[in-house]
């Protein structure tokens, strides 16, 4: 059986920590926390768990700490958690599945992390991530923010995921003044780390500025092909809110430059129609939506929701509008089928109802 060493960075955790910990101490051979500065009971509930906890002092960089963390372990791989992340019952038992079973010549295990829920706790957006990394095969952390180690050798992909759940927000501009720092020291990001530059510039409502950095990185051609779909989608939501109505759609559909259609594109695409009550060519978006072939594994960030049930009712709406109720009401059915405790599934049976009543 492969071991692992946890390996974990944190500051102010107090609140999370030990959901944390007692979901994975029980996976793990060893525990390692590295500290960045707490000044809460961070440390104290870490010590419950390992008396392998270090201090390391903030440096405004991500992989230094995490590489710091890594460096402390002896097993034969390092897993990475946040404080907020954990791992539920059925994810464990397939954790401990992998341990069992998990060839020696892998290099990395990628897995799930699921970062996005609706309100009965289903999973909304999720991406992989590299999630265990052999020890000692000088595999690294790289990125002050959005840090990343880039997977080399024998890869696998596991079916465990980690669920990040949130209990309170973080710091909304940390990230944008670690950016910011380096630029104004002179550094130069590279590709990726330019890429969440922007996306962190939008998150902040500064479109002009993240429209801009955008473009460039796409100009600029070192992309990542998932990153430079994302790229395209970013700059037609910065237009969007600059008021450039057709700039947003050629954004999008420059995604397809890059490589076959996303059904989270196409969706975002039947938007643009429907939103202008162009009933029909929405329809034929959200449509294609449904013939995209989901593939967790090529990297991108995944919205469940885009490869059925979101164009599923989007298609209601607009047949109704089309006056085809038929129609309609047979893709509010799957719908259903996809969130059968959907608030606008119920709505739409309650009006397709009132609609047989009123004509019979």
């Amino acid at each position: 059986m492969a071991s692992v060493s946890l390996c974990m960075i944190v500051k102010n955790e107090e609140d999370v920590l030990e959901r944390c910990l007692n979901s994975a101490a029980d996976l793990v051979d060893e525990i390692i926390i590295v500290d960045t500065g707490s000044t809460d009971r961070t440390k104290e509930i870490a010590a419950r768990f390992t008396d392998k906890v270090f201090d390391f002092p903030w440096q405004d960089d991500f992989a230094a700490a995490r590489n710091e963390s890594f460096s402390h372990a002896s097993m034969d791989y390092c897993m990475w958690l946040d404080a907020d992340d954990l791992l539920l019952e059925e994810d464990q038992k397939s954790f401990l599945a992998l341990k069992e079973s998990l060839d020696p010549t892998v290099s990395v295990v990628m897995a799930p992390y699921h970062t996005g829920f609706d309100g009965s706790g289903r999973v909304t957006f999720f991406y992989y991530r590299e999630r265990l990394i052999k020890n000692h095969t000088g595999m690294r952390w790289m990125g002050a923010v959005h840090e990343v180690v880039t997977p080399a050798g024998k890869v696998l992909y596991g079916d465990f995921a980690v669920t990040h759940r949130k209990t309170r927000p973080s710091d909304p501009d940390r990230n944008l003044r670690i950016y910011q720092g380096q630029l104004e020291a002179g550094k130069e990001l590279e590709p990726r780390q330019q890429f969440y530059y922007g996306r962190e510039l939008y998150y902040h409502h500064r479109w002009k500025e993240a429209l801009s950095v955008f473009e460039r990185f796409l100009e600029e051609g070192q992309g990542w092909v998932e990153n430079n779909i994302d790229a395209c989608c970013h700059c037609a939501y910065c237009h969007k809110e600059l008021g450039h109505d057709q700039a947003a759609l050629a954004a999008l559909l420059r995604t397809f430059t890059y490589d076959r259609p996303r059904a989270e594109v196409c969706c975002d695409i039947g938007m643009w129609f429907f939103q202008r009550e162009q009933y029909r060519q929405a329809a034929y978006w959200y449509a294609l939506a449904l013939t995209c072939t989901r593939d967790d594994r090529r990297g991108s960030f995944v919205s469940p929701d885009c490869y059925g049930y979101l164009p599923c009712i989007q298609l209601c709406v607009c047949y109704s509008h089309l006056g085809d109720r038929k129609r309609a009401e047979t893709f509010n059915e799957l719908a259903a089928s996809c969130k059968p405790d959907s608030p606008a599934v119920q709505h739409n049976r309650t009006v397709f109802q009132s609609l047989s009543a009123q004509t019979s």
